[in-house]
């Protein structure tokens, strides 16, 4: 729609000059009238040079990636604010588009005015850009339309964005110290196999030692670092292909996501920081007028793990079935057995296993195999292999019977119901969790640094009294 400059004069004389926005001329000229004032003259304010394309629209610049989630939290809050102090929609998101940087969500609110300025609701705008709003976003927006309480949904959908912000900028933190602390310690150790190994090595063969077991060990890790090091790249990243491979299958899915939530520590850290985004979406979407039913399906969409999709999915099934949901959510959060889960759990006791076989076939043909020590090597990789497996295997059967929802979530939401108040319940359970998920953090991290301690002094450890062993042979025989 055009926006229109005018000069006019009031009822007393007093020149005016505006702008307005209509469809065409005559409709800004009698909506002017309508005003009082008498138009002495109208134009069609100028456009900035390359603003406006051939179909009357703004130029969307070129944008990489999608929009970040501070920048849709901070708009969030701004347009929460505009609203409250009064301002047309239309104007609000105007003035905030202009204030935005360009990338995602600057195109994306010039595509949401230009929806409105034809005739579209604030919500109808918003679903046709689902890179940038979320169903949970823009269904929360068409509670807020319905309701007449647009700028009191805004404002909390701002607290909700912001509280699931902080939790990820909390855990990324955490995770920071440990990432820094095992890339030096594998830079340390990198290069006392690659430079300090291989001289002791060449030492060792002027004097024609006969080396003994750690020693002819470590040599064959040196020797497979420098020859082989594309292996050590290679097979994480094959693992890593060969795990999205099978989660792009339902059931390859939904056994991957139950074994992560029984990885120790960190499945822990995960169900915790699952069950605090979803309670919180879930309070969120009933304190704002949603519908329990479009609730639950959109807090499953959020969710990002495939067991507790199915967990809420049941929910759902069970409330249209004239239930509550404390109880589904009680005898559905059993993890159960799932055999994908079992093969995965497998892999993961079967990886150390393999690096030692890679390791004992690439020494083929070498001094280590005149000596014997591929031999034991490769006998050690299959022990390694299999009692990995097993080992893994029995302990994912061990947690079958654990559930992802304890009491504590179910007692609250049972309470929430019998008082009328989920979504405090919700909300309280959603602060918990956040709490724990905190407290976690911030544990894990003080335990790595000991951790690293304590593995960075048995590999140095190994490594010395590995080289030392043939240096003390040596010099007593020199004595």
């Amino acid at each position: 729609m055009p926006t229109y400059t005018f000069e006019a004069m009031d009822a007393t004389g007093q020149e005016i000059r505006d702008e307005i926005e209509a469809a065409n001329e005559d409709e800004a000229q009698t909506t002017i009238r309508q005003m009082g004032y008498f138009v002495t003259k109208i134009a069609v304010k100028k456009q900035a040079a390359g603003a406006v394309d051939v179909g009357g629209k703004k130029k969307r610049p070129f944008a990489l990636g999608g929009a970040k989630t501070k920048h849709i939290c901070a708009f969030t809050r701004q347009l929460s604010i505009l609203q409250d102090a009064g301002l047309p929609i239309l104007r609000s998101l105007k003035i905030l588009e202009q204030n935005q940087k360009p990338g995602k969500l600057k195109n994306a609110l010039m595509d949401v005015c230009d929806e409105i300025e034809g005739g579209s609701t604030l919500s109808e705008a918003m679903a046709k850009c689902p890179k940038v709003f979320n169903r949970l976003y823009v269904n929360m927006i068409k509670a807020g339309e319905a309701g007449g309480a647009l700028e009191t949904i805004l404002n909390r959908l701002a607290d909700f964005l912001e509280s699931a912000e902080s939790l990820k900028r909390k855990v990324k933190g955490a995770l920071i110290y440990p990432v820094i602390v095992v890339t030096v310690a594998i830079l340390i150790l990198t290069f006392i196999m690659l430079f300090i190994v291989p001289t002791f090595e060449k030492m060792f063969d002027e004097f024609g030692l006969t080396l003994p077991a750690p020693t002819m060990l470590l040599i064959a890790m040196s020797n497979y670092i420098a020859g082989y090091w594309f292996l050590l790249i290679a097979m994480p990243v094959c693992a890593l292909i060969l795990i999205k491979l099978m989660r792009k299958f339902k059931h390859g899915r939904i056994g991957f996501d139950m074994f992560i939530l029984r990885v120790p520590i960190f499945g822990a850290l995960i169900e915790k920081n699952i069950l605090a985004r979803t309670t919180r979406t879930l309070g969120t979407l009933i304190s704002s007028g949603v519908p329990i039913m479009e609730g639950l399906n959109i807090t499953r969409e959020t969710a990002g793990n495939a067991m507790f999709e199915k967990l809420y999915t049941k929910v759902a099934e069970q409330i249209r079935e004239g239930e509550v949901i404390s109880k589904p959510l009680r005898e559905h959060s059993v993890l159960g057995f799932h055999p994908m889960a079992a093969v995965f759990w497998a892999l993961f006791g079967s990886f150390p296993g393999i690096m030692v076989m890679s390791v004992a076939l690439t020494s083929k043909g070498s001094k280590l195999d005149k000596d014997g020590m591929v031999q034991t090597l490769t006998f050690l990789a299959l022990y390694m292999i299999v009692g990995g497996m097993v080992l893994c295997v029995l302990f994912y059967l061990t947690k079958i019977k654990g559930r992802v929802v304890d009491d504590l979530v179910v007692n609250m939401v049972d309470v929430g119901e019998e008082t009328g108040e989920l979504d405090t319940m919700l909300y309280k359970v959603a602060d918990t969790y956040d709490e724990e998920v905190r407290i976690m953090t911030d544990s894990l991290t003080a335990l790595m640094e000991p951790i690293m301690i304590v593995f960075l002094g048995v590999a140095v450890g190994f490594i010395v009294i590995s080289l030392f062993m043939p240096l003390v042979e040596l010099i007593t025989g020199l004595t």
